[in-house]
């Protein structure tokens, strides 16, 4: 008797257990970002940090930074120690107590470790479990890998809308209960968990097993960098401290320039490796062009956690209709929109995708986010008198950044899958996170400018170099093309 395997909107099942796993993290991520800087800079009075905005925004770049830039260790631990599939699921864990000690009601130590643990547990889940996206179809047309990828990238923004919709609610931006909502985003990774182990079995061989196991001597040598390492940085930590010039607006700027460091260094790397072949050499030298792109676009986009959260607390009417919304929850206009969008972006690169280059798509998401700031420029002088402009604007906003966002990141995704040496498949996808880590953090530095410039001339600044960046890339775009090969 024939039986037909269960599929998952026409897709390997497995996706379906990737789907729900990669939504409720992004629930939790979400859900904490929404209140994030709000708590940061709520007062000791509110059971808040009582940090400056900008300091506030330095703190929170380097923070998303942090869950990326961890992405490289990620993948390193998953193609030499555990093999994907194990890796996700420590990630997950991690992260799980990360919002625990978050949600400890203490305005101390508990807040930088929580902090810490969920960028280090980002780190061990994100590039891998899109690793695993991309094995389900190895063996599938590029087109129909494609729109695997911008089905799941669905399930990302299902979650976030859901945490960024709820999480508000039990910690408001005017209360004092910022640690329950902590604790819902502890929930939902929780909930992530129970829906990865329980679908295990659906992912096959996708991830089992890492593709290049460290020999006894290789682990020994690994333990030993890994200790000097770790004591090394609290040394170089304490030492600071114990100077009395440690302050965290420097500390964020440090980290920004390891961000920076950290993708050059390993590009270096990758370049001199023995195991790439000159093949993949060159498809490295396309993939340098879109990260860059990449770390641009992300630089403007994930401003919505800090500058945008900041203009819709101070600057915007949040009664719409006769309901208040909370500063935190406006961003879902672009999880909406991306819900909404998914599945047509889905539907149009695989019955169009050959007809639109890569390098291309990536040009339009540059000029589309920096289309995005021209439009916070004008708000903010709308907003230059104390007058509470229309949400209008914010919307706008992050809707031009959502059909941005749909040109590159699926297929951002999807790109370092295909062009990612074969020995470093699961690193790649954490390089593939460096470029958020690299823009994310010099976004949080950028803010700094907001002292000495007015708001409408630091939302065009960015604005500019997004779009200039856009335009220099559709001019080399068949270079970038050629280089890509097949």
């Amino acid at each position: 008797m024939v039986t037909s395997e269960r599929t998952f909107f026409g897709h390997p099942w497995g996706l379906a257990t990737l789907f729900g796993t990669e939504m409720w993290e992004r629930f939790s991520y979400y859900g904490m970002r929404a209140i994030l800087v709000l708590f940061l800079t709520a007062p000791a009075a509110r059971n808040g940090m009582g940090l400056d905005d900008a300091t506030a925004a330095g703190l929170y770049g380097i923070y998303v930074g942090a869950v990326y830039l961890t992405a490289l260790a990620g993948g390193w631990v998953a193609d030499r120690l555990f093999g994907a599939r194990r890796t996700v699921l420590y990630g997950g864990f991690v992260i799980m107590c990360g919002h625990i000690s978050l949600a400890v009601p203490s305005n101390g130590v508990t807040v930088w470790l929580g902090l810490c643990l969920i960028a280090f547990g980002s780190g061990l889940l994100k590039g891998n479990i899109s690793t695993m996206v991309g094995e389900l179809y190895r063996d599938s047309p590029d087109r129909r890998r494609d729109a695997g990828f911008a089905l799941f990238y669905l399930g990302v923004n299902l979650g976030a809308f859901l945490g960024i919709l709820i999480v508000p609610m039990i910690a408001p931006a005017d209360g004092d209960t910022w640690h329950r909502g902590f604790s819902l985003a502890a929930i939902g990774m929780a909930l992530g968990l129970v829906q990865y182990v329980l679908g295990r079995k659906s992912l096959k061989g996708a991830g089992a097993e890492p593709t290049h196991r460290l020999t006894s001597a290789e682990r020994a040598r690994f333990l030993r960098v890994l200790l000097l390492s770790v004591l090394a940085v609290v040394a170089v930590l304490l030492l600071w401290w114990w100077s009395g010039t440690f302050t965290l607006s420097r500390f964020t700027l440090a980290f920004t320039i390891v961000c920076a460091v950290v993708p050059i260094a390993y590009f270096a790397f990758l370049f001199r490796s023995p195991e790439v072949t000159a093949a993949e050499r060159v498809k490295l030298r396309a993939y340098v062009w879109l990260f860059l792109a990449a770390a641009i676009f992300w630089m403007i986009y994930d401003q919505a956690g800090s500058a945008l959260t900041f203009f819709a607390a101070d600057n915007t009417d949040l009664n719409v209709f006769g309901v208040s919304i909370d500063p935190g929850q406006v961003s879902n206009v672009n999880s909406i929109a991306i819900i909404a969008l998914s599945p047509v972006f889905s539907k149009i690169w695989d019955r169009y995708g050959d007809r639109i280059s890569i390098p291309a798509r990536f040009a339009v998401a540059l000029v589309l986010v920096g289309a995005s700031f021209v439009v916070m420029s004008v708000a903010s002088i709308q907003a230059s008198d104390g007058t509470k402009v229309s949400i209008l604007w914010l919307t706008t906003t992050y809707l031009v950044q959502t059909v941005g966002e749909l040109f590159l990141s699926p297929v951002g995704l999807s790109v370092t899958n295909k062009l990612a040496p074969r020995a470093f498949l699961s690193q790649m996808m954490g390089v593939w996170f460096l470029a958020t880590a690299l823009g994310d953090s010099i976004g949080g530095q950028m803010y700094k400018l907001t002292t000495v410039v007015s708001m409408p001339v630091y939302y065009f600044s960015l604005a500019m170099s997004a779009v200039v960046a856009g335009l220099l890339l559709f001019v080399f775009v068949k270079r970038v093309k050629a280089l890509m090969g097949d």
